[in-house]
């Protein structure tokens, strides 16, 4: 498996991650009723679900990056960098979204755009 297939796999986990962040103590946390109680959240933790949000919808965009630059035989080493660029840049979308650094997260989520864009500009 390539290292651009791996950061597909981890993009597919990471999102569950902010779920966790939004979630952490569960504070009168309604298992029942799991997303209207994210609706009702304040703080870090709305930031987390709305992070959490984003981070799915990035995912297509991405797979299909990787995916189509493997099919047409790119460069496996500069598909594997773009990668780990996104999922670093993703990574770091992530701090800076529950830290509430509204600029800098807008660069990074730029920084992974790219990173996908680059990615079929490789094929």
């Amino acid at each position: 498996m390539t290292i651009a297939y791996w950061c597909v796999l981890f993009m597919g986990l990471f999102p569950y991650v902010a779920t966790g962040i939004a979630k952490k103590g569960f504070e009168d946390y309604d298992n029942g009723m799991p997303r209207q109680w994210l609706t009702k959240q304040t703080g870090f933790r709305a930031r987390a679900n709305a992070a959490q949000a984003n981070l799915f919808e990035s995912l297509p965009f991405f797979f299909a990056a990787v995916v189509i630059a493997s099919i047409a035989h790119a460069p496996q080493n500069r598909v594997d960098l773009l990668a780990i660029g996104f999922v670093g840049a993703r990574i770091t979308y992530l701090i800076c979204y529950v830290a509430d650094w509204p600029t800098t997260r807008s660069i990074v989520w730029l920084a992974g755009l790219a990173c996908v864009v680059a990615l079929f500009f490789q094929i």
